[in-house]
């Protein structure tokens, strides 16, 4: 059996831990970690990064910006896209195979079989993972929520949060400022918090838990800001302004997101924020199916010829107005037919995401995605994508769904070649990905 064999075949076993997916309390994972001598103790210095869109883009930001300086950094992530051990960074690299079923295994062996949820567990084997190795800070992405998600029970030298929108209401409230409070969870007494662009109902709820909290607050588009000019990135506080190339990752919401990072590492100490290392991170960033552009593989060469093909893992209104928006710049900046390659699962709001495409998409055509209990049928995806006033069509899998749009643009040749947006979920994204590889 191989190291990857081995991990997966650990993973297995841990996801009968616990009855459900989802089961937002701290007592469980706060129990393994006591057994394991509490390694959430001994990681390096943290900031803590929660919100409902953008948690990944901000994580990614910041790590290649303190790489850029010369600092390591242990980062956690999740939902991972392909392979489990994306979700655990360490000191520059991802987990070793080896070393993640080693960790995973110590961490079952721990819990004895008592109920546990999957992301718990895993939690813990990284918080484990980091504390054995040396890094000058870590950067952890909260799972869900926030108040009860397993990152939660660290105290971090600061926390980001990123705009909060209506997503995962089954757990988190159906709100806005329901869920901005689970959000503020992660809020610590006297700690610094970074706030990313909010809604007025949602930022109420964020600046009154720091208050309530003693936590010294920055906020966008108060107390620091980032904006595009002649093609750079500005970026300007209290502490004076900085003239910065443009990140790399595209779309306006990650200047935002860019600046919510550099915030960050400036109210934690000016050591880490050196101007040189903010513009290596900023050219250098890398986040998979964040507005990623594909260049190879099947899908590529099943696309009409001169096509853009673009992979997004954005699921909820909030990100389909973002991802919206960006391909409406694409478009005035270089003209091209967009279309749309859609699957989502069944928790989530489709007509609401496909709203904002309406009258910049030329045809949607909807998929199920392979090998997903929970997703929508592409016929179900089909009639939200006609809710929301898209020209559509069902297919029968990615392939299919690339043949058809490639038959779509052949019969208006004369637009000339498409611009071609494969979205609506991460684990979408993970299979173009794995598949398109």
């Amino acid at each position: 059996m191989t190291a990857a064999e081995a991990s997966d075949a650990i993973l297995q076993r841990l996801l009968s831990l616990h009855p459900k997916r989802i089961d937002l309390v701290l007592d469980r994972v706060q129990r393994l970690l006591d057994r394991l001598g509490h390694p959430e103790r001994r990681i390096p210095p943290v900031i803590h990064v929660a919100g409902t869109n953008g948690k990944g883009s901000i994580c990614a930001f910041l790590r290649a910006m303190l790489e850029g300086s010369g600092y390591s950094v242990h980062v956690y992530t999740s939902p991972h896209l392909v392979h489990f051990h994306e979700r655990i960074r360490i000191a520059g690299r991802l987990i070793s195979e080896e070393e993640l079923s080693a960790t995973l295994e110590e961490c079952e062996i721990a819990n004895a079989s008592e109920p546990i949820t999957f992301f718990e567990i895993t939690t813990a084997a990284a918080f484990l993972a980091f504390s054995r190795h040396r890094a000058d800070l870590s950067i952890l992405e909260v799972g869900l929520g926030g108040r009860f998600d397993a990152t939660n029970v660290i105290d971090p030298l600061a926390a980001c949060i990123t705009p909060v929108a209506l997503d995962h209401q089954e757990f988190l409230g159906d709100s806005l400022a329901a869920i901005a409070t689970e959000k503020a969870g992660i809020i610590k007494a006297g700690r610094q918090v970074i706030l990313g662009p909010q809604d007025d109902e949602a930022k109420a709820v964020l600046m009154r838990r720091a208050d309530q909290l003693g936590a010294p607050l920055y906020v966008f588009g108060e107390d620091f800001s980032g904006f595009a000019e002649h093609g750079r990135l500005v970026y300007q506080d209290s502490d004076g302004l900085l003239d910065l190339p443009p990140p790399k990752l595209p779309g306006r919401h990650q200047l935002a997101n860019a600046a919510t990072a550099i915030a960050a590492l400036r109210r934690i100490g000016g050591r880490y924020a050196a101007e040189s290392g903010i513009e290596w991170g900023l050219k250098n960033v890398e986040w998979p199916a964040r507005m990623q552009r594909l260049t190879r593989g099947p899908l590529i060469d099943a696309a009409p010829e001169g096509a853009e093909v673009w992979l997004d893992g954005g699921h909820n209104p909030h990100g389909g107005a973002v991802v919206a928006q960006t391909m409406a710049d694409f478009e005035e900046r270089a003209p091209k037919p967009l279309y749309v390659i859609c699957g989502m699962l069944k928790t989530k709001d489709a007509v609401g995401y496909l709203l904002p495409f309406r009258g910049i998409a030329k045809h949607a055509t909807t998929i199920a995605i392979a090998g997903e209990q929970a997703s929508l049928g592409a016929g179900a995806l089909y009639d939200a994508a006609r809710m929301a006033g898209l020209e559509a069509s069902p297919a029968d899998d990615l392939l299919d769904a690339m043949m058809q749009v490639s038959a779509w643009a052949r019969a208006r040749e004369s637009e000339g070649s498409p611009r071609i947006l494969i979205c609506g979920s991460l684990y979408l994204a993970g299979q173009v990905l794995r598949d398109n590889s």
